[in-house]
């Protein structure tokens, strides 16, 4: 059951995808699902996926929030810097955020 302000999927950078993928299934067994050439997901525990587009360089927690704007008011409100203000994808609407140790995270919405 998803819950707010927990983490519930893990994004990473995915270098050569199917390599990286070939990797993941052989040593793990992990499956995937295809989300377009440069993306692809998996459900192992935990939820997450490997991007391969050059801007990610850096493991992403997402958390889960069933009002997204509440939340992005709550995370405003405690300090964080917005960098990536609210938009949408396949699957939800998600906006992306700095803690103040730097690290950067975002929150995710089913709608």
């Amino acid at each position: 059951m998803r819950e707010d302000g927990k983490i519930d999927y893990l994004e990473m950078p995915g270098g050569e995808l199917p390599g990286t993928k070939a990797f993941y299934a052989k040593a793990f067994g992990w499956s995937f699902t295809d989300y377009g050439p440069t993306y692809a997901a998996y459900s192992e525990g935990l939820d997450g996926g490997f991007d391969s587009d050059e801007a990610a360089s850096k493991p992403l927690p997402v958390l889960f929030a069933s009002d997204l704007e509440a939340l992005l008011a709550r995370v405003t409100e405690a300090g964080a810097e917005i960098v990536r203000p609210i938009f949408s994808f396949p699957g939800g609407r998600r906006f992306h955020f700095r803690d103040p140790a730097g690290n950067e995270l975002a929150v995710w919405s089913e709608s």
